[in-house]
């Protein structure tokens, strides 16, 4: 599989790619950034590391190294301020993410090759990316709340003591300030989190509040995320390669699914090797579905605002 990363000198770009050297799906990386020098020298670190990494090659250049890619990953962006919501991204990216869409409509695609935005405000750069035509809107998804969903897990494991991977509770909606916990559906390899002896609303919730700021935390502590994120693109590309049916909370197009349209969030989504196979809709309660509901307004509302200042 080959995948190119727009934005590949950056951070986020370059953790990326080493988590997608070490994953073993991908045998091509094409890393593409505005620092030229930058992207070479991850691509050079990367290709330095071949005979003990699977044998993944790495090249780094403008877009036509882009062609042929099975999937591009977009995380060129500007960087989030520490106290600065995802969504007050929108006005100070969507200029450099549209530029990025007019040079991808350039390059030759395959038919089954997919995009993957990574870049914030993510749910909002996803709906211009569908909307774009680049691809058919099923073959577009952003990564959404599979990072929050992956922090979420790995507190919670830490609080209760427990093997992450156990764990199963999911974030949905946006990747943002209204991001919703499906505490109802959060169990431990089956058995309800809210069973376990140590288990306390108070503390989830503050969990869960912390897996919010968790972005502004590492911002302010080290100056941007990559790690984690790195992973979490690594994980959602794995998923389209090795084409095994994984369902993850990921954003993309919502067609319907409890009522929710004419936007792109996360709801638990079946991946495949073109993209989305079919989104779920999951059992929820009642305040859990109206917080979703809410969380698809905001950003409807968000878009509307980034057409109308873009008219």
């Amino acid at each position: 599989m080959k995948v190119s990363i727009i934005g590949g000198g950056g951070r986020v770009g370059a953790d990326a790619a080493y988590a997608l050297q070490l994953g073993g799906a991908v045998h091509s990386l094409a890393l593409v950034d505005l620092n030229a020098d930058m992207a070479a020298g991850e691509a050079l670190d990367i290709a330095h590391g071949a005979a003990l990494a699977s044998g993944v090659q790495a090249v780094s250049g403008d877009y036509d190294i882009v062609e042929g890619s099975d999937c591009v990953v977009i995380t060129a962006g500007l960087r989030r301020r520490p106290d600065e919501s995802r969504l007050e991204l929108v006005n100070r990216n969507v200029v450099l993410f549209r530029e990025i869409l007019e040079s991808l409509k350039q390059v030759k695609l395959p038919e089954s090759a997919t995009i993957l935005v990574v870049s914030n405000p993510v749910d909002i750069l996803t709906q211009l990316a569908v909307e774009s035509g680049i691809l058919s809107e099923n073959q577009v998804i952003g990564l959404g709340t599979a990072l929050d969903t992956c922090r979420l897990r790995s507190m919670l494991a830490a609080h209760f003591k427990i093997s992450a991977p156990h764990i199963h509770a999911m974030i949905l909606g946006e990747h943002g300030d209204s991001m919703v916990p499906i505490w109802s559906a959060a169990t431990v390899s089956g058995i309800p989190l809210r069973c376990l002896p140590t288990y306390d609303q108070q503390e989830v919730e503050a969990i869960f509040d912390r897996t919010k700021k968790a972005g502004a935390e590492v911002i302010k502590l080290k100056g941007g995320a990559g790690r984690a994120v790195g992973i979490a693109i690594m994980s959602v590309v794995h998923a389209m390669a090795t084409d095994r049916g994984s369902v993850m909370p990921v954003s993309s197009a919502q067609k319907g699914a409890l009522g929710i349209s004419d936007i792109s969030l996360s709801l638990p989504t079946k991946l495949g090797r073109r993209g989305v196979v079919e989104v779920y809709e999951p059992v929820i309660t009642v305040d859990e579905m109206e917080a979703l509901l809410r969380s698809a307004q905001s950003l409807k509302d968000v878009l509307a605002q980034v057409k109308c200042s873009s008219a």
